[in-house]
């Protein structure tokens, strides 16, 4: 039997072993590129793969599990064992990661007394449940039963949110109970208590993540051990991620990169984060939220050693050199052939406005006062409510409370304005001008905060009400809009120009392969080719093209569906074969 033990260093079958590793997550890349990406990950001399486990996308309705297809965790710890590498499993319940609500799924805030990520019995409860289900896909497929996954994380970076050590150590207790017997491990900064607050020496390895300052942040690990223990930086940043409205795609330094790395080498083992970002498909990325709210874009390229659409970098080169001082370096042909193309440019062929179709996409529910996203069992999405509000007027006093994250106010369909983040709750004038008055309201769920305290507030939507001339108005349709279902979006319907809407593109592939989509003159919105929704697009930037794998396009006639919410749109979208993430 395989054995692997962490002792003063970390040990395979009793000899010494450096894990080399870096991170991929399996739920940002299309299962067709797997293979692909851990390939290059071993051919750059890494002999481990590192992922996260989203349990938002496995347990997508509470109680519902979904293990197939993009989220065939399974195969793809198949595949890594398949391809020479070994396996470290980070899985949840948080991950952070920039993804939505930090793999937390949403349904968690129905409870109201909801205390996330501490010993709340009822949050604890459905852990366990969703770790029976987890853990039966994966046991097995630890190396003490000859599978590739050597060791598990608790939690994720918790020093940084709470120091509820009864949490950790029931979390690891679940894990156990769940048949995990490899060593366990946990990871967090190096600064202030964060090691202290996140770490249980007695059941898990304290790691750390950082980015750069190695010799010292390691100094700082193995006092923090007290003793001869292996030294790991779990997550080491080399590159960072873009957010909406940033001036900048982030990139690194190839040499400090390389340089870290070789201090990380030379004291210690090493998971590169990221080796391969990914992309934030659908409306999956998260948020941050410090002065403001920051959503990430749709890219996850992250200036890592594979680009999003998975290319070799100078900075994959400069990292393999330095692994191969350490190293041999293994030699392989790729066995994934992965083109990009140009298709060049597509007309829109139909179009039809939001509200011309939004009872063949939604039914209204009735109630006195709006709900939110979660009473609503949405995710993600957008929510749009309306409301008679009555005879020609001024409303002096017109005011969205609670309301997150980004709303359209919109009167007998005509758009008034748009409030963001801070702007929402901010008091309005709207001047009503017919007998009668339909108020319209669309609410995006931008991406729920992935973390820090503002994880405690995430509810989307409108959670507390309306105020229309200083009382709070009653009797309102919500219209549920998820967007999961835009084969039924009706284009017979008319196009009212400055409303939100659906436009439809036809275009042909003569072969399939990656391509990257511009949106010249639309203003912001998602993307859906042949039923995949691809992500977010802003005129903001910095991304200004979405990449699409080859996987999402069919030989032939292909169909692209863009929503726009802001009333810009153009009558053309362009594929490029080169992307455009932002000025560097």
């Amino acid at each position: 039997m395989t054995a692997f033990a962490i002792k003063d260093e970390f040990y395979l079958n009793d000899q010494p072993m450096k894990i080399i590793s870096g991170s991929i997550h399996y739920f940002r890349v299309v299962p067709a590129y797997w293979r692909d990406r851990l390939e290059k990950l071993r051919l750059m001399g890494c002999n481990t793969v590192e992922t996260y486990v989203p349990w938002n996308m496995h347990e997508p309705q509470e109680g519902k599990f979904d293990f197939s297809d993009n989220l065939d965790l399974r195969r793809f710890i198949q595949i890594a064992q398949e391809v020479g590498l070994y396996v470290i499993l980070r899985p949840a319940p948080y991950i952070c990661a920039e993804w939505e609500f930090g793999g937390l799924p949403y349904w968690l805030l129905k409870d109201p007394f909801m205390k996330i990520r501490f010993d709340y019995p009822p949050f604890m409860e459905k852990i366990a449940r969703y770790f029976t289900q987890l853990f039966s896909q994966v046991s097995d497929l630890q190396i003490t039963q000859e599978g590739p996954i050597l060791m598990m994380q608790v939690e994720n970076e918790y020093g940084s949110y709470g120091n509820d050590k009864s949490y950790l150590r029931k979390s690891a207790e679940l894990m156990r109970h769940n048949g995990i017997d490899v060593p366990l491990f946990t990871s967090d900064g190096p600064w202030l208590d964060m090691l202290e607050n996140g770490s249980i020496k007695d059941i898990a390895l304290p790691t750390i993540n950082c980015g750069s300052d190695i010799k010292e942040n390691f100094r700082k690990l193995q006092e923090f051990h007290g003793k001869k223990q292996p030294l790991m930086v779990m997550e080491f940043w080399i590159g960072w991620f873009d957010a909406w409205g940033d001036d900048k795609h982030h990139t690194t330094s190839v040499t400090d990169a390389a340089n870290e790395l070789r201090d990380c080498l030379e004291a210690g083992s090493v998971n590169i984060y990221m080796f391969h970002g990914g992309t934030n498909f659908g409306f999956m990325n998260g948020a941050n939220y410090y002065e403001k709210l920051s959503p990430d874009v749709t890219s996850y390229d992250y200036d890592a050693l594979l680009t999003e659409w998975g290319d070799v970098t100078p900075k994959y080169e400069a990292f393999q050199q330095v692994i191969g001082e350490m190293t041999e370096i293994p030699s392989f042909p790729l066995t994934t052939k992965i083109t990009k193309r140009s298709y060049g440019s597509w007309n829109v062929s139909q179009r039809v406005s939001l509200f011309e179709t939004l009872a063949s996409i939604s039914q209204p529910v009735k109630n006195n006062y709006p709900l939110t996203m979660e009473l609503l069992d949405q995710a993600t999405g957008y929510v749009y409510y309306r409301s008679q509000i009555g005879k020609s007027r001024v409303i002096e006093d017109y005011r969205l409370i609670h309301c997150q994250d980004r709303a359209h106010t919109f009167i007998n369909n005509q758009l008034q304005f748009i409030q963001y983040d801070q702007e929402i709750g901010q008091k309005k004038t709207l001047t009503l001008t017919e007998e009668s008055n339909e108020l319209g309201i669309l609410v995006e769920n931008m991406g729920r905060v992935n973390y820090s305290v503002q994880m405690n507030h995430q509810y989307k939507g409108i959670k507390d009400g309306v105020i229309v001339n200083g009382a709070f108005q009653s009797e309102w349709e919500i219209y549920s809009l998820p967007m999961d279902n835009l084969d039924q979006v009706d284009f017979s319907g008319h196009w009212q120009r400055g409303q939100p809407s659906f436009s439809k593109v036809s275009f042909q592939v003569d072969e399939c392969a990656d391509t990257f989509v511009e949106l010249p003159g639309w203003g912001k919105g998602f993307v859906v080719i042949n039923g995949h929704n691809i992500g977010r697009f802003w005129e903001k930037g910095p991304q200004r093209r979405l990449y699409i794998p080859a996987p999402y396009l069919r030989e032939g006639n292909n169909e692209a569906v863009i929503f726009e919410s802001d009333g810009r749109v153009s009558d053309m979208i362009v594929f490029h074969d080169q992307p455009d993430l932002g000025p560097n």
